[in-house]
């Protein structure tokens, strides 16, 4: 600015507002970087978790422009190797982790996860737990069932079983089979009498698949992997009667079952090519009566896996959202994790991607119900679900019980010899861990 064409008048003016922008830009560039939103950083499972997730977040950003939110996704293995890294750490690059159900009790016993309960008390913010199943609520708790919440249930995934009802019906086997003897029955029938239907079709597959194949009929026959006393018990006579029943249902299952996971039941079922499908979970029969993708549209139902000696007893498999204590920003964690687990938001995720629900009133909504026609049934499935033993080692527990379901499954080893074996080397896992108190 040229100065020497200015009056001292139009000079005092605009020295003067040079003086006062000087001194109002910098508060008001302080106050533009208070109100700057602030980032969480969610980490979770790649594929339909993350899918589901998006479907919401147009909603979320709507209502709290101010907290943005970014999705890290990973592999089930990546993801929980990098999200006990960085709480192992303390590095604090998450705010919001996605937990599989059998992490919990290791990530309680490190101390890794903020308390939700006192945090919530702390901001202010309600949460209505009333309206969450409880089985799905009891697994995010330390200790188990009993303590403190420590994460919030967000997918309510739950073994189920499927079967033809059509083919049920024609040859009068009970529908739905209330016991694992109805269902060898119902196999042997129907593969006796329908060429190219295989009674069953199950994951053989060694490691998880084949174990959460097999716990639903372990735990039905009043088996239990650990006592009260940590003492293993996977090869007591309950243990023996359900495997020797696990291995009768397999001999109608597929050729090559002792590599079949999902992919391949999905396969079978979809086909119309196998009457029973012993095992499924919510996100693999979402399309079942879609006639693009299904052969089977309205023939097959889904029920409750059943019982034997004792009550139906499905496996649970619930995902959660915690906050590590390392987070930043744990109340705006907060904030999303409660919306994100509320039952508006988890009826938008039902509806748009078949996410299961973790809330009762969802699973109840007419709207839902419409969709999903076995959704009553999932949730009577979720309200009476068995959660894998809460100890920290279940993963070395699951490789070993694995290892001999799958030497029984191909005959190396008798149902006797393969459960003795698994027994000795989870006793040596739950000493090394201190878990064992027996004598």
């Amino acid at each position: 600015m040229n100065f020497n064409h200015l009056s001292g008048r139009k000079l005092s003016a605009a020295l003067l507002l040079f003086i006062i922008a000087g001194i109002f830009a910098p508060i008001h560039q302080l106050a533009a970087l208070a109100k700057s939103p602030v980032t969480i950083t969610v980490a979770m499972a790649a594929g339909y978790h993350v899918d589901a997730l998006k479907a919401i977040l147009k909603y979320w950003e709507k209502e709290h422009p101010d907290i943005k939110v970014r999705i890290m996704a990973f592999g089930y293995h990546d993801l929980y190797e990098k999200i006990v890294i960085d709480m192992r750490e303390g590095r604090g690059s998450y705010d919001v982790i996605e937990i599989d159900d059998p992490w919990m009790p290791e990530f309680c016993a490190a101390g890794w996860l903020t308390d939700i309960d006192e945090l919530a008390k702390k901001a202010g913010i309600t949460i209505n737990y009333s309206d969450f199943v409880d089985t799905a609520l009891w697994v995010g708790r330390c200790p188990y069932k009993t303590g403190h919440q420590y994460a919030l249930p967000e997918c309510g995934n739950v073994e189920l079983m499927a079967y033809r009802k059509d083919l049920f019906k024609k040859y009068g086997l009970p529908c739905p089979p209330k016991t694992w003897s109805e269902v060898l029955k119902a196999a042997e029938v129907i593969s006796r009498n329908e060429p190219g239907i295989y009674g069953t079709v199950m994951r053989g597959l060694r490691g998880n698949p084949i174990v959460s194949n097999f716990l639903p009929v372990f735990w039905a026959f009043g088996a239990r992997i650990i006592d009260e006393k940590g003492v293993p018990r996977v090869n007591s006579a309950e243990a023996v009667e359900a495997l020797k029943m696990w291995l009768a249902l397999a001999k109608y299952s597929p050729p090559g079952m002792a590599t079949f996971s999902s992919d391949q039941v999905k396969a079978y079922l979809y086909e119309g090519t196998a009457a029973i499908a012993t095992e499924v979970w919510p996100g693999w029969i979402g399309k079942l009566d879609d006639p693009k993708v299904s052969k089977v549209v309205g023939k097959v139902d889904i029920c409750v896996p059943p019982g034997e000696k004792t009550h139906p007893s499905p496996m649970i498999g619930v995902w959660l959202f915690g906050i590590p204590h390392s987070s930043r920003h744990k109340i705006e964690a907060l904030k999303f994790i409660v919306f994100a687990t509320s039952a508006r938001m988890q009826k938008i995720k039902a509806l748009e991607t078949g996410y299961p629900p973790t809330r009762k009133s969802v699973y109840l909504d007419p709207e839902v119900v419409k969709k999903y026609r076995w959704y009553p049934v999932q949730l009577k499935a979720l309200m009476t679900s068995r959660p894998r033993p809460r100890v920290p080692v279940w993963a070395e527990i699951e490789s070993v019980l694995g290892l001999y379901l799958s030497k029984a499954l191909v005959g190396e080893m008798s149902p006797e010899e393969a459960l003795n074996a698994a027994n000795a080397e989870i006793l040596e896992i739950l000493k090394e861990a201190g878990i064992y108190k027996g004598g």
